[in-house]
């Protein structure tokens, strides 16, 4: 009868030595210089987008207030002025989008970064006092790095952001794309079919950002949670 073969105990590993400081200084300050460069593109990016975005929409206007001239307030223009209007949202639209995702990754930029200053300041707690931004990747220290230290957040910081600005330029084009399609029904129609619908695309696109703003503050992808006393 044959023996069994012993099963063999697995290798040992090699022991590591501690990587030095200066070593793991410069890994976080590779990925630092990464998550900064690619930031800036995306935000050259962005506003790149806008800026064609509020070109096409300031010559659309011009044009209309030309047309408008030229064809008076006739049926003909109205049709024109409802399909630049429609062109206009469908771009103004697509920028949106585009801001709104890039807003997204932005958080998650500063989220990265945030965890990297917190990689320095665990190789010497000695630059803790140097930091003007955040070192913990939960709301309060992402936003202690939007605000550059201060503690209180501006809604002024919010209403002035690029993506609220792109939202109010096409809630006032989806208004004015109701109000000439409402506008054989007289002024008051007209009046009440751009204010619903630009109340209706306001607050769809802040309910959209909202929700994602909760996504992204979800505890569960937090890692270094900022202590009860900087809270």
């Amino acid at each position: 009868m044959t023996q069994p073969i012993p099963e063999q105990p697995p290798p040992l590993e090699p022991a590591r030595e501690p990587v030095p400081d200066g070593v793991r200084a410069q890994i976080l300050a590779t990925e630092h210089w990464g998550l900064l460069a690619v930031r800036s593109q995306t935000w050259s990016e962005v506003i790149g987008r806008i800026t064609s975005q509020l070109m096409f929409t300031s010559a659309s206007l011009l044009f209309l207030a030309l047309a408008g001239q030229a064809m008076s307030y006739s049926p003909t223009f109205r049709l024109l002025a409802i399909l630049l209007g429609l062109t206009l949202l469908v771009a103004g639209t697509l920028t949106s989008f585009r801001v709104h995702n890039a807003s997204q990754e932005d958080y998650l930029f500063i989220k990265g970064m945030n965890r990297l200053r917190a990689g320095y300041v665990d190789i010497d707690p000695s630059l803790a006092p140097y930091f003007i931004t955040g070192l913990h990747d939960d709301e309060t220290g992402v936003g202690l790095t939007y605000d550059m230290g201060i503690t209180r957040r501006s809604a002024s910081q919010v209403l002035a952001s690029s993506a609220m600005f792109i939202v109010v330029v096409n809630t006032l084009v989806a208004a004015g794309v109701a109000a000439f399609v409402a506008w054989p029904l007289g002024p008051w129609p007209t009046a009440m079919a751009g204010a619903v619908v630009g109340t209706a695309h306001f607050t769809a696109w802040i309910a959209l950002g909202y929700r994602s703003w909760q996504a992204n503050i979800d505890p569960l992808l937090v890692r270094f949670p900022t202590p009860d006393r900087l809270s």
